[in-house]
Formats: C-alpha cells, structure tokens, sequence
C-alpha cells in the first residue's frame, strides 16, 4: 500500500487556498489547511476532512506551534504558500509604509517563516515540494501597483534562490504566477470594502480565472512525476494578453 502523501496549505480560509485544499483532499491527499480564521478552517474542515492550525503567517510564534504541530504529526510531501495580500493600489508618490510593509510581511515574509520551518521535514521524505503562490505583478511592474509587484518579486526571488539551494535535496519548487483571478475577497479587501472599486477590476472581461482554475494548476504541478519540477507556471484568463492588454467588452 503506498503511503498518502500529505500537505500543507497556507492561506486556506477562502480563496485560492481553500479551493487548493479541497483539490487536493479529491485526490486524497491528507491536507492541514493553515490561516487565521477558525470558523472558515471549521467549515473547511468539516466539508473536505482536511486538518486545520489557526496561525497567522506574519507571527513568528504562530507559524512555530503550527509547523511543530505539523511535523509531529507525520511525514510532509508539500507546502503550498498561499497566504498573500494586495493593499490598494497607491501610486508610489502617494505610497503609505504601513500597507507596504503589510504585503511584504505575508507575501514574501510570510513564505519564508513557513518554508524556513517546515524545509527539515520535507527533505526527509526525500520527494518534498515547495510551491509559492506569485503572480504576473511579480514579474511585470504596473501603475499604481508597486507595493504589491515589490511584494510578489520578491516572492519571486525567493523561489528561483529557493530552485538553487535545495535541488541537492530533490525538492522541487514551483512557482504559480496568475494574473486576473476573481475570487470572493481578494479585490474586495485589496480596495478596503470598496465593491464598485473592486468589480471595475473585471468589468467587462467575460470569464477571469476562478480560484479553481489556480488550485488546479497547483495541483497538476504536484502531481507530476517527481523528476519534472515546474520552475514557473504563468496562468491568464485569454481576455488578458498581457498585464497591460485587457479585452473588456460590454
């Protein structure tokens, strides 16, 4: 019989993360699902008989008690970092530090108490993978976007780095870099509640990617024979050509 292998899902309370979480449960993996919600964790628990840790990504001692309570459960075969925020969308003359700092804490920090902690265990089963949730901000720079494509290169700095270091390990990392994605909370937040903000962000544009669309690429990724590493995956709806060529129709 083999051995199930076994996940952790950071960001899992909505979004990308839930959806990764419950993409992978289909496939029966054994999943804890990691974010500060309990409730959303309860219910996604409840529904997809994932685990869950209520941790929050940007606390040192949050992210220690959730990993050791990880390792001591089993071995681990995958970190999937999903965890991320964008806060408004400021020219960089109007740019506030606070919010700045906000995106670089969970997006790039956020990864590296989660990878730095959780590494030991994934090199022992001897197939780890570490995936980082980026995006096309990571590697296309937009107006009134520089605090969070600062924060989404640097994640992509952290994986190509990441690649280098543990590929001695036989750990893969892979990187999911979507550009427009509709999820319920993600532009709502990005825009303080503001919702005629955030639906302008898809205004027009008949079908942007869903939260399923992204969990199912990571999960692709993870599934591949463990020889082939994904280095990056680039993911658009095709109404988006390019950051900055969106078809937007009435």
């Amino acid at each position: 019989m083999s051995e199930q292998l076994r996940a952790v899902v950071t960001g899992a309370s909505s979004g990308i993360g839930a959806a990764t979480v419950r993409a992978l449960r289909d496939l029966d993996w054994a999943v804890v699902a990691v974010a500060r919600r309990e409730d959303r964790l309860r219910e996604l628990a409840n529904a997809t008989g994932a685990s869950y840790v209520v941790a929050d990504v940007t606390s040192d001692e949050d992210v220690a008690r959730a990993c050791a309570h990880v390792t001591g459960a089993g071995p681990l075969h995958a970190l999937v970092n999903i965890a991320g925020v964008a806060v408004r969308a400021d020219r960089v003359d109007a740019g506030d530090v606070a919010d700045w700092q906000q995106m670089y804490d969970v997006n790039v920090l956020g990864t590296l108490r989660m990878t730095r902690a959780l590494l030991p265990a994934l090199r022992a089963t001897g197939r780890g993978d570490v995936v980082l949730m980026g995006s096309t901000a990571g590697l296309v720079a937009y107006e009134g976007g520089a605090g969070y494509a600062a924060a989404k290169h640097g994640v992509h700095a952290v994986a190509g780095t990441l690649r280098l270091e543990e590929a001695e390990n036989d750990i893969r990392v892979i990187e999911i870099a979507p550009g427009m994605v509709r999820t319920e909370e993600f532009s709502i937040n990005r825009f303080e509640g503001d919702r005629d903000r955030a639906d302008a962000v898809y205004a027009g544009v008949a079908e942007p990617l869903t939260a399923d669309d992204v969990a199912a690429a990571v999960v692709w990724t993870l599934t591949l024979p463990h020889h082939m590493n994904v280095d990056l995956m680039v993911l658009r709806p095709v109404a988006q050509a390019a950051q900055h060529k969106v078809i937007r129709r009435p």
